[in-house]
């Protein structure tokens, strides 16, 4: 339940940011396809980056 609450999440900040780029005219309507895949990858992978920890990081300074 909880990867369908956060791909909700990532969609709905997705259209945010599309939506308030198109309002200042970075992004015209015709362009919206294009803009809404990009914006949508790099807010899916940030979250997905953030909420999966390094596990290279959590071990740097361990010997085995």
């Amino acid at each position: 339940m909880r990867k369908t609450s956060q791909d909700e999440q990532i969609l709905r900040a997705t259209k945010e940011i599309v939506v308030k780029f198109i309002e200042t005219g970075r992004v015209s309507p015709t362009g919206f396809p294009e803009a809404f895949k990009a914006i949508y990858w790099a807010v899916d992978q940030t979250v997905k980056q953030s909420a999966t920890p390094e596990t290279s990081d959590e071990n740097a300074g361990e010997t085995p």
